[in-house]
């Protein structure tokens, strides 16, 4: 297939738009119906895809990808007629009286997506549902990375629906410049803090609203009340999902002191259970590709590793590593890892953590094992994240009744679920007075007498 000029296709996308058929209830239900029936229909593919980019394992691939998106899917068909209700507000009385206050939710038009490649799958389509959820027409450019998924993901969408409605970009790092030049209505990314800056550089041309997923270093907490063994097989599972490539993967951990032996061992036998030998690799994915692999590579030269780091050159793999003896000033520290290598500090006052953690930029997530519930309002009440969870790990993104999203170099706006809805929805504010009644006070001239019945009606 031939792809239009962004142009015209952005002109296309405008004119669909301005004929209101994305807007009612029932075309945008079918749309979400007819896409997850796509997907069901090429699920195979998708899963070849997956292991071909990434090594994926089957499993994997459909617990953190493809079954969220169905269940994304069946959850906002579920509410959307009740999101795109109008909602009533309260007005107030007397200044307003008579008159009521409404929210309309519109589509903004032709949103721009940009997805990345570390979860193709479900990165990629969901902001896609929701922007199909708030009445938009879409273009999608998916990262070139991840090659075997943006082929089969390209083919499904161009394939099956009108590119005035939606259309899949195919290319690379030359395309997405390209695209980002055209005057989109609305822009969504995921990806690297550094190209997000380039991305909200070129939308601030056009004064075109943004959403950035990003990433950041988020931190890992146990103390010395958690269950080390419990607290090490949850960790040690995040920070192997994707091989560590995920953006809210711990990116290091802080340990009390106590526990700081009792958690090396835990986490050592927690590695040895999930891959007891070399054949286990078959089921762990890979690096992305072989610049990616070899700056991880890099990163574990001249530290103490305690447990794993064994490098796979032929495969691109590299076993999750625990490491030691690491300070703020090290390279593993002042990067976002993405890659299966867990940085170890310890401490003993809590006061240690939270000055270290507010001393460096908002991460998207953080993890905290403790069993002491004020210890828990501590790190909850003085830490600030994008999102995360007690006694668990990643766990939040699979709850679509809470927002997912960033907080300054981590990102800004949120979406998944409702928050997807009104992410992708420009909330528009409407007064509608009663009755032909004029509020004869509020016109000049103004008296002394005028201004006494004023202030006290204001004020009531």
């Amino acid at each position: 297939m031939i792809e239009p000029t962004l142009a015209t296709l952005l002109s296309s996308q405008r004119q669909f738009f301005l004929t209101h058929v994305t807007l009612p209830y029932e075309y945008r239900i079918e749309q979400l119906k007819k896409l997850k029936l796509l997907l069901e229909m090429h699920e195979p593919q998708f899963l070849g895809a997956l292991k071909k980019d990434l090594n994926k394992p089957r499993v994997e691939s459909l617990l953190s990808e493809i079954f969220l998106i169905y269940k994304e899917i069946d959850f906002i068909l579920k509410h959307l007629r009740k999101w795109m209700k109008t909602k009533k507000v309260a007005t107030p009385f007397p200044m307003l009286f008579p008159g009521r206050s409404n929210i309309y939710y519109q589509p903004y038009g032709s949103v721009l997506i940009f997805s990345p490649w570390n979860f193709p799958y479900f990165l990629t389509l969901s902001p896609l549902i929701g922007a199909i959820a708030a009445g938009n027409c879409v273009v999608i450019k998916t990262s070139e990375k991840a090659s075997a998924f943006q082929q089969c993901f390209t083919d499904l969408i161009n394939g099956n629906f009108s590119a005035s409605y939606l259309f899949a970009l195919s290319g690379g790092v030359d395309r997405a410049k390209e695209v980002l030049k055209e005057p989109f209505d609305y822009i969504f990314f995921t990806g690297g803090s550094t190209t997000g800056q380039k991305v909200m550089e070129a939308a601030a041309k056009y004064l075109t609203p943004v959403t950035l997923e990003l990433g950041g270093k988020s931190p890992c907490i146990v103390d010395q009340t958690a269950n080390i063994a419990y607290a090490a097989r949850r960790i040690a599972w995040a920070k192997f999902v994707n091989a560590g490539q995920t953006c809210v993967a711990p990116d290091y951990v802080f340990v009390h002191h106590d526990v700081r032996d009792e958690f090396i061992n835990a986490y050592r036998t927690a590695l040895t259970t999930f891959f007891p030998d070399n054949d286990s690799l078959k089921q762990y994915c890979k690096i992305i590709n072989r610049q990616r692999f070899d700056h991880l590579n890099d990163l574990l030269n001249n530290v103490t590793i305690l447990v794993g780091g064994e490098s796979y050159a032929e495969t691109m793999q590299i076993k999750p590593a625990l490491i030691d003896g690491v300070t703020w000033d090290h390279p593993l520290m002042k990067e976002e890892i993405f890659g299966p290598i867990l940085p170890m500090l310890t401490f003993k006052h809590y006061g240690e953590v939270i000055n270290a953690i507010n001393s460096h930029p908002i991460p998207l997530a953080l993890y905290f094992f403790t069993k002491d519930r004020h210890n828990q309002q501590k790190i909850m009440n003085q830490l600030r994240f994008g999102g995360g969870c007690i006694n668990d790990t990643l766990l939040h993104l699979a709850n679509f009744n809470l927002p997912f999203g960033g907080v300054g170099q981590s990102g800004m706006g949120q979406y998944h679920g409702y928050f997807s809805f009104l992410t992708f929805s420009h909330q528009k504010s409407l007064y509608e007075h009663y009755a032909s009644l004029d509020f004869k006070p509020m016109y000049p001239p103004y008296s002394e007498r005028k201004t006494w019945w004023l202030t006290r009606l204001l004020r009531w």
